[in-house]
C-alpha cells in the first residue's frame, strides 16, 4: 500500500504546489540548512524567528504541562512547515517544535514571511490551508489519544512519520516515542511487542521498520487517513501550470 503523503522526492510540496508568481516572490529569501536531530525550531512563548520548510525529516510539534510533561500534538515533513503562528499573524508559538527524525530543508525569516503573506494573498491563503490541515490533524490526535488502545495510536503515529520519510525505517527510541504519546516507556515496549507479533513491523535499538502498511492501516483502526486526506484535498500534490 502506497504512502499517502506521496510529495516530490527532495523538495517541500508546500513549495511545490505554490503558484509560479510565489514561488518566485518566495524562494529568493530561502536558505538552506541542514537539520540535526533534536534541533528547536520554536519555543514556547518567545518569539518565532524562522519559519522552516522541510524537504527531509520530520519535525514534531509538542505541549508542555507546568510539571515538565509533554506530549506531541503535531508532526509535519516535507509536507509541510514550522511557525504556523507566523501565517496567523502572532508573534509567538504556544508549543515547542524540534526535530525528530534529522534532515534537511529552508529556513526564511519570520519577519519576511509576514512581509510576503501581506503581499501576496494568494500565498496566505496557501498557507492557510496548511493550518487547516495541522487543526484537523491535532483534533484527530485528541481523539485517537481519548479513545484508541495503545496499539492503535502507536499505528497512527508510525504511519504519520513513514508518510514523511524516504523508505521504510524509521530512526527512533522507545523513550522517545513514550514522550511522543504521552505514556511510560514500559507501555511502549508492550505496544511494540504486539505490533511486532502481528508481523507489521520490526523493532531494532534505535530503529523501526515498517513491514506491512496495509496491516498498520487496519491496526490504527479509522483513527489514521483524515487529516492525510484533508492534505490531499487542500494543499494536493501537484505544481500549478505556468
Amino acid at each position: 500500500m502506497p504512502k499517502r503523503l506521496r510529495g516530490p522526492f527532495g523538495q517541500n510540496n508546500l513549495l511545490y504546489t505554490l503558484s509560479a508568481a510565489d514561488r518566485a516572490l518566495i524562494e529568493p529569501h530561502l536558505q538552506h540548512m541542514k537539520m540535526d536531530r533534536q534541533m528547536v525550531l520554536e519555543e514556547p512563548k518567545k518569539p518565532v524567528r524562522h519559519a522552516f520548510f522541510l524537504t527531509a525529516g520530520v519535525g514534531s510539534t509538542v505541549a508542555l504541562s507546568k510539571t515538565g510533561r509533554s506530549i506531541e500534538v503535531g508532526l509535519f515533513g516535507r509536507d509541510g512547515m514550522s511557525a504556523t503562528a507566523v501565517v496567523l499573524q502572532t508573534a509567538q508559538s504556544s508549543f515547542e517544535t524540534f526535530m525528530q527524525v534529522s534532515g534537511e530543508g529552508f529556513a526564511i525569516e519570520a519577519d519576511q514571511l509576514r512581509e510576503l503573506l501581506n503581499q501576496s494573498p494568494s500565498l496566505q491563503r496557501h498557507l492557510l490551508r496548511y493550518v487547516q490541515v495541522l487543526m484537523t490533524q491535532t483534533s484527530q490526535t485528541a481523539l485517537s489519544n481519548g479513545q484508541s488502545k495503545l496499539e492503535e495510536r502507536l499505528a497512527r503515529w508510525l504511519l504519520m512519520c513513514h508518510d514523511r520519510i524516504n523508505g521504510d525505517k524509521i530512526e527512533m527510541t522507545h523513550e522517545f516515542l513514550s514522550v511522543m504519546l504521552g505514556v511510560r516507556r514500559a507501555g511502549v515496549t508492550v505496544g511494540i511487542h504486539v505490533l511486532e507479533g502481528k508481523g507489521l513491523i520490526r523493532a531494532s535499538r534505535g530503529e523501526i521498520t515498517i513491514l506491512d502498511r496495509e496491516g498498520l492501516e487496519e491496526e490504527a483502526q479509522g483513527f489514521y487517513g483524515v487529516p492525510e486526506a484533508s492534505y490531499a484535498r487542500l494543499i494536493g500534490f501537484d505544481q500549478p501550470a505556468g
